[in-house]
Protein backbone atom coordinates (compact mmCIF):
# COMPACT_ATOMS: atom_id res chain seq x y z
CA UNK A 1 0.00 0.00 0.00
CA UNK A 2 1.04 3.62 -0.47
CA UNK A 3 0.20 7.03 0.94
CA UNK A 4 -1.17 9.25 -1.89
CA UNK A 5 0.44 12.30 -0.28
CA UNK A 6 3.86 10.71 -0.64
CA UNK A 7 3.08 9.44 -4.14
CA UNK A 8 2.11 12.98 -5.17
CA UNK A 9 5.66 14.17 -4.51
CA UNK A 10 7.12 11.36 -6.61
CA UNK A 11 4.73 11.95 -9.52
CA UNK A 12 5.33 15.70 -9.42
CA UNK A 13 9.02 15.21 -10.21
CA UNK A 14 8.06 13.81 -13.63
CA UNK A 15 5.05 15.94 -14.58
CA UNK A 16 5.98 19.42 -13.30
CA UNK A 17 8.87 21.37 -14.79
CA UNK A 18 10.28 24.47 -13.10
CA UNK A 19 7.15 24.68 -10.91
CA UNK A 20 4.91 26.41 -13.47
CA UNK A 21 5.01 24.02 -16.44
CA UNK A 22 2.83 20.90 -16.35
CA UNK A 23 2.51 17.84 -18.59
CA UNK A 24 -0.65 17.40 -20.72
CA UNK A 25 -1.31 14.79 -23.39
CA UNK A 26 -4.31 16.27 -25.22
CA UNK A 27 -6.85 19.09 -25.45
CA UNK A 28 -10.42 18.37 -26.53
CA UNK A 29 -14.11 19.09 -26.27
CA UNK A 30 -16.23 16.68 -24.19
CA UNK A 31 -19.97 16.04 -23.81
CA UNK A 32 -20.07 16.22 -20.00
CA UNK A 33 -21.75 19.15 -18.23
CA UNK A 34 -23.65 19.83 -21.42
CA UNK A 35 -20.38 20.40 -23.27
CA UNK A 36 -17.02 21.35 -21.79
CA UNK A 37 -13.53 22.27 -22.94
CA UNK A 38 -11.08 19.73 -21.53
CA UNK A 39 -7.32 19.45 -21.02
CA UNK A 40 -6.05 15.97 -20.19
CA UNK A 41 -3.19 16.06 -17.72
CA UNK A 42 -0.49 13.42 -17.13
CA UNK A 43 -0.07 11.80 -13.71
CA UNK A 44 -2.23 10.88 -10.73
CA UNK A 45 -1.65 10.19 -7.03
CA UNK A 46 -4.14 7.30 -6.90
CA UNK A 47 -3.73 3.95 -8.67
CA UNK A 48 -7.42 3.14 -9.09
CA UNK A 49 -8.00 -0.22 -10.78
CA UNK A 50 -11.15 1.21 -12.40
CA UNK A 51 -9.55 4.31 -13.95
CA UNK A 52 -10.89 5.01 -17.46
CA UNK A 53 -7.50 6.31 -18.65
CA UNK A 54 -5.75 3.64 -20.68
CA UNK A 55 -2.77 1.98 -18.95
CA UNK A 56 -0.50 2.95 -21.86
CA UNK A 57 -0.99 6.56 -20.76
CA UNK A 58 -1.38 6.11 -16.99
CA UNK A 59 1.83 4.14 -16.51
CA UNK A 60 4.08 5.96 -19.00
CA UNK A 61 4.24 9.40 -17.40
CA UNK A 62 7.90 9.81 -18.38
CA UNK A 63 7.14 9.29 -22.07
CA UNK A 64 3.61 10.62 -22.59
CA UNK A 65 2.63 14.25 -22.99
CA UNK A 66 4.30 17.63 -23.32
CA UNK A 67 5.03 20.43 -20.87
CA UNK A 68 2.88 23.57 -21.16
CA UNK A 69 2.95 26.92 -19.41
CA UNK A 70 -0.29 27.90 -17.61
CA UNK A 71 -1.07 30.71 -20.06
CA UNK A 72 -0.81 28.33 -23.03
CA UNK A 73 -3.15 25.83 -21.38
CA UNK A 74 -5.60 28.67 -20.68
CA UNK A 75 -5.48 29.81 -24.31
CA UNK A 76 -6.06 26.29 -25.63
CA UNK A 77 -9.02 25.68 -23.28
CA UNK A 78 -10.59 29.02 -24.12
CA UNK A 79 -10.10 28.48 -27.86
CA UNK A 80 -11.91 25.12 -27.77
CA UNK A 81 -14.73 26.61 -25.70
CA UNK A 82 -15.10 29.60 -28.02
CA UNK A 83 -15.31 27.48 -31.18
CA UNK A 84 -17.78 25.00 -29.66
CA UNK A 85 -19.79 27.61 -27.73
CA UNK A 86 -19.01 25.92 -24.39
CA UNK A 87 -19.34 27.85 -21.15
CA UNK A 88 -17.16 25.67 -18.94
CA UNK A 89 -13.59 24.37 -18.76
CA UNK A 90 -11.91 21.53 -16.88
CA UNK A 91 -8.83 19.33 -16.50
CA UNK A 92 -9.27 15.56 -16.72
CA UNK A 93 -7.16 12.45 -17.40
CA UNK A 94 -5.16 12.68 -14.16
CA UNK A 95 -4.99 14.64 -10.91
CA UNK A 96 -4.85 18.40 -11.65
CA UNK A 97 -3.89 19.43 -8.11
CA UNK A 98 -0.42 17.90 -8.56
CA UNK A 99 1.70 20.95 -9.36
CA UNK A 100 0.11 23.55 -7.09
CA UNK A 101 1.93 26.55 -8.57
CA UNK A 102 0.91 25.61 -12.10
CA UNK A 103 -2.74 25.13 -11.17
CA UNK A 104 -3.01 28.39 -9.23
CA UNK A 105 -1.37 30.30 -12.07
CA UNK A 106 -3.65 28.58 -14.62
CA UNK A 107 -6.81 29.59 -12.76
CA UNK A 108 -5.48 33.14 -12.55
CA UNK A 109 -4.95 33.13 -16.33
CA UNK A 110 -8.47 31.83 -16.88
CA UNK A 111 -10.05 34.69 -14.96
CA UNK A 112 -9.75 36.95 -18.00
CA UNK A 113 -11.99 34.59 -19.97
CA UNK A 114 -15.81 34.39 -19.54
CA UNK A 115 -15.86 30.73 -18.50
CA UNK A 116 -16.28 28.73 -15.32
CA UNK A 117 -13.44 26.38 -14.43
CA UNK A 118 -14.50 23.06 -12.89
CA UNK A 119 -11.72 21.50 -10.84
CA UNK A 120 -12.33 17.74 -10.90
CA UNK A 121 -10.16 16.26 -8.17
CA UNK A 122 -9.81 13.27 -5.88
CA UNK A 123 -9.30 15.80 -3.09
CA UNK A 124 -6.15 14.21 -1.69
CA UNK A 125 -4.01 17.35 -1.80
CA UNK A 126 -6.87 19.67 -0.86
CA UNK A 127 -6.71 18.21 2.63
CA UNK A 128 -4.20 21.05 2.98
CA UNK A 129 -5.90 24.20 4.30
CA UNK A 130 -3.20 26.38 2.74
CA UNK A 131 -3.92 24.98 -0.73
CA UNK A 132 -7.67 25.54 -0.38
CA UNK A 133 -7.11 29.05 1.00
CA UNK A 134 -5.36 29.94 -2.27
CA UNK A 135 -8.25 28.52 -4.29
CA UNK A 136 -10.72 30.62 -2.33
CA UNK A 137 -9.37 33.74 -4.03
CA UNK A 138 -11.01 32.88 -7.36
CA UNK A 139 -14.56 33.66 -8.50
CA UNK A 140 -14.46 31.48 -11.63
CA UNK A 141 -13.86 28.21 -9.77
CA UNK A 142 -16.10 25.26 -8.88
CA UNK A 143 -14.71 22.08 -7.29
CA UNK A 144 -16.00 18.53 -7.73
CA UNK A 145 -14.45 16.04 -5.28
CA UNK A 146 -14.55 12.36 -6.24
CA UNK A 147 -14.67 10.11 -3.15
CA UNK A 148 -14.16 6.81 -5.04
CA UNK A 149 -15.84 4.51 -2.47
CA UNK A 150 -18.16 4.40 0.52
CA UNK A 151 -15.77 3.08 3.17
CA UNK A 152 -12.04 3.12 3.98
CA UNK A 153 -11.82 -0.62 3.36
CA UNK A 154 -13.31 -0.51 -0.13
CA UNK A 155 -11.42 2.68 -0.96
CA UNK A 156 -8.18 0.91 -0.07
CA UNK A 157 -9.09 -2.20 -2.05
CA UNK A 158 -9.92 -0.41 -5.31
CA UNK A 159 -7.16 2.23 -5.13
CA UNK A 160 -4.39 0.30 -3.40
CA UNK A 161 -3.88 3.23 -1.03
CA UNK A 162 -3.71 3.12 2.75
CA UNK A 163 -7.21 3.11 4.34
CA UNK A 164 -6.71 6.41 6.20
CA UNK A 165 -6.35 8.16 2.81
CA UNK A 166 -10.12 7.72 2.49
CA UNK A 167 -10.46 10.65 4.88
CA UNK A 168 -8.24 13.08 2.92
CA UNK A 169 -11.01 14.02 0.45
CA UNK A 170 -13.48 14.41 3.32
CA UNK A 171 -11.07 16.87 4.93
CA UNK A 172 -10.82 18.58 1.55
CA UNK A 173 -14.59 19.07 1.46
CA UNK A 174 -14.51 20.47 4.97
CA UNK A 175 -11.75 22.90 3.95
CA UNK A 176 -13.59 23.97 0.80
CA UNK A 177 -16.79 24.70 2.69
CA UNK A 178 -14.97 26.53 5.48
CA UNK A 179 -13.27 28.77 2.91
CA UNK A 180 -16.43 29.33 0.91
CA UNK A 181 -15.32 27.55 -2.27
CA UNK A 182 -18.35 26.24 -4.24
CA UNK A 183 -18.18 22.45 -4.35
CA UNK A 184 -19.95 19.12 -4.25
CA UNK A 185 -18.94 15.48 -3.80
CA UNK A 186 -19.39 12.50 -6.07
CA UNK A 187 -19.05 8.79 -5.35
CA UNK A 188 -18.92 5.68 -7.52
CA UNK A 189 -22.11 3.91 -6.55
CA UNK A 190 -20.68 0.53 -7.62
CA UNK A 191 -18.34 0.78 -4.62
CA UNK A 192 -21.06 1.71 -2.13
CA UNK A 193 -22.91 -1.12 -0.44
CA UNK A 194 -25.86 -0.10 1.73
CA UNK A 195 -23.89 -0.08 4.96
CA UNK A 196 -21.04 1.81 3.29
CA UNK A 197 -23.41 4.38 1.85
CA UNK A 198 -24.78 5.07 5.31
CA UNK A 199 -21.24 5.42 6.65
CA UNK A 200 -20.38 7.84 3.88
CA UNK A 201 -23.47 10.01 4.21
CA UNK A 202 -22.99 10.22 7.99
CA UNK A 203 -19.49 11.56 7.41
CA UNK A 204 -20.76 14.08 4.85
CA UNK A 205 -23.63 15.08 7.14
CA UNK A 206 -21.15 15.88 9.89
CA UNK A 207 -19.30 18.23 7.53
CA UNK A 208 -22.37 19.90 6.01
CA UNK A 209 -25.85 18.48 5.20
CA UNK A 210 -25.73 20.15 1.78
CA UNK A 211 -23.07 17.63 0.76
CA UNK A 212 -25.57 14.81 1.21
CA UNK A 213 -28.29 16.68 -0.66
CA UNK A 214 -25.98 17.40 -3.60
CA UNK A 215 -24.11 14.08 -3.62
CA UNK A 216 -23.50 12.95 -7.21
CA UNK A 217 -23.56 9.27 -8.16
CA UNK A 218 -21.17 7.90 -10.76
CA UNK A 219 -21.27 4.49 -12.43
CA UNK A 220 -18.29 2.50 -13.63
CA UNK A 221 -17.52 2.37 -17.31
CA UNK A 222 -16.45 -1.23 -17.79
CA UNK A 223 -13.73 -0.87 -20.38
CA UNK A 224 -11.75 -4.11 -20.97
CA UNK A 225 -8.80 -2.87 -18.88
CA UNK A 226 -11.22 -1.89 -16.07
CA UNK A 227 -12.76 -5.38 -16.02
CA UNK A 228 -9.26 -6.82 -15.94
CA UNK A 229 -8.28 -4.61 -13.00
CA UNK A 230 -11.39 -5.50 -10.99
CA UNK A 231 -10.88 -9.20 -11.67
CA UNK A 232 -7.27 -8.93 -10.51
CA UNK A 233 -8.29 -7.68 -7.05
CA UNK A 234 -11.27 -10.05 -6.88
CA UNK A 235 -13.92 -7.34 -6.70
CA UNK A 236 -17.37 -8.28 -7.97
CA UNK A 237 -19.86 -5.57 -8.91
CA UNK A 238 -23.24 -6.11 -7.28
Amino acid sequence: MYDPLELSLKIEKYVVNNNFQRKYYRFRGAKYYGGISTADVVGCNLNCVFCWVHPKIRYRIKDVGKFYKPEIVAEKLASIARKANFRQLRISGGEPTIGEDHLICLIECLEKYPYRFILETNGILLASKDYVKKLSNFNNLYVRVSLKAGSPETFSKVTGAIPKAYYYPLQALKNLINYGVPCHASVIIDFCKKSEFKFLTNNLQNIDPILVTNLEFESLILYPHVKKGLKKIGYKIE
